[in-house]
Formats: C-alpha cells, structure tokens, sequence
C-alpha cells in the first residue's frame, strides 16, 4: 500500500497525488507509467507519472474524476493509502535527434508532458512548451511549465486565457514565424494528437505522442492495449506508451477507446 503524501486539486475534477513509493521513484523515467487499484474487487487502471522526487522516494499522478474507479481514488484523502501501485511502466521516450523541441500538452495531457519537458530542460535542449485546455479555469501546471521551458505559449478554446483557439495554432504561428523545430513531443486527447501529428507531417517534423490505451495487465499479455504502429501491430504497455505519431493509426485508436462506451454508461447509472 502507497500513502498519499500530498493532495491537491488542481482544477474541477482533477487532481494532483504525491505518493510514496520509493523504489517506483527510483527507476522511473520520463513516459512511463503506474497501474493502480483502489480496492480488491476494483478494476486496474494506468496513470502517468507526472513526476518523481528520487531523494523524498515520491511519485506524483495526476488524475480526473471520469468514471467510478477515478471517483474512488479522487475520494482518498491526504495520509490514506492507494491498495496497489505497480511500476514504472513502459518504455521511457526515447527523445529525437535535435536540440530543439516543442513539448504541447492539452488538457490532463500537460500532466505527462511536464516531465518531458523537465527532462529535455535539464540536458539542455531548447524547449518551447505549448498548453492548451477548454478554458481557462481548467488551465494547470503553468508555473510549473514555465519553470522548465525557455518560452511558455497558453491556448483555450473560449480565449478565457493565452490564445484564442488550439495549441494546433500556436504551433502553426511558430513553424511560420521560422521557429526551427527538431522535433515536437505531444500528450492529449487522440484527436488533438491527431491534429499536431497532420500538422507536423507536412513539414516533416519529427512527432511522437504519448497513448492513454484502454489496459488490463500493462505487461503485454492482455493484448488489450493494442496498437497499430506503421502497419504492425505494437503493444502501448510494453512497446510504448510513446510512438512515432506519423506511423500511428489514429483512427483505430479512436475506434478502440470507444468500445466500452455503452457499459462505462450503463456503470454511472448503476452508481
């Protein structure tokens, strides 16, 4: 069992957990990943880790209140324990040629770009991070993001912060103001990613995005998590969650995160 260190809510819905969990702060790496449970007859779900204190043997999640499980664990107050916590997951990115990035997050996404950032950050890259939500009130981590980014550009929809619009025109902005990009790291929903990913490709910028699959085990054994990665079949427990996003079948990935979209509605009612 993990004690909660600290717990905060970073916006409605959405909040942030240090837990402690010494050996997975050890061997963690950027884009890898926890899968937890909050009680024995719960099901697992993964989380990113959005961060990692090696010395105070912590790991943070961040995390939205989106069905039952999430509920349960946004229930769970500072000093309580999560029942499971195994990890790290996954294969820590592996960063492109280039010293010049451009980290975007939208949405809960920020959250698992944040280490990327730090990390590429910390080696010295040059690093333009771009974050995008609804509005503004659902905007998190900008301290944060401008702590570890030598430029910070803000995007919402409704303009209530940053820019008008989508972290899809900032970046467009920058590659036409002559802005010299090796590479861009994207975290958000599948269709933002989709998004920066046709955006990208025109330009031949090198892409990777980070996947949120649907999982059982994270061990590769399920096969729940399947992806289809230039036209072969990739596993994001063991093989990501970090692929090349020109390679990556976006639509099948929509079409699998919608699967179970009848039964998770059937669960609210049920709850």
């Amino acid at each position: 069992m993990n004690k909660i260190m600290q717990r905060s809510e970073l916006a409605p819905s959405l909040y942030k957990y240090v837990v402690e969990a010494p050996m997975i702060a050890r061997r963690a790496q950027p884009g890898q990943f926890v899968i937890l449970r909050v009680h024995p007859q719960g099901e697992r779900i993964p989380l990113t880790i959005a961060d990692y204190d090696r010395e105070q043997g912590t790991i943070t999640i961040v995390f939205q209140e989106v069905g039952r499980t999430t509920r349960l664990l946004g229930a769970l107050q500072q000093g309580e324990k999560i029942l499971d916590l195994l990890g790290p997951l996954g294969e820590p990115t592996d960063h492109p040629q280039g010293k010049n990035a451009v980290c975007i997050g939208g949405g809960v996404g920020v959250a698992p770009v944040y280490p990327e950032a730090k990390s590429l950050h910390a080696r010295g890259y040059q690093v333009t991070t771009i974050i995008g939500a609804r509005t503004g009130e659902l905007l998190f981590f900008e301290e944060e993001m401008a702590a570890v980014s030598d430029e910070l550009y803000i995007a919402t929809d409704d303009g209530s912060k940053g820019e008008k619009g989508f972290v899809t025109d900032v970046l467009q902005k920058l590659i036409d103001g002559g802005r010299s990009i090796d590479f861009v790291i994207a975290v958000g929903p599948i269709p933002m990613m989709k998004a920066v990913a046709d955006l990208t490709r025109k330009y031949g910028i090198k892409t990777i995005v980070s996947l949120n699959s649907l999982m059982v085990d994270g061990t590769g054994m399920c096969g729940g998590c399947r992806v289809t990665v230039g036209g072969e079949v990739k596993f994001t427990c063991v093989d990501g969650p970090a692929f090349d996003a020109h390679l990556l079948d976006f639509d099948e990935q929509m079409r699998r995160l919608s699967m179970y979209k009848n039964l998770e509605k059937k669960q609210e009612v049920c709850d």
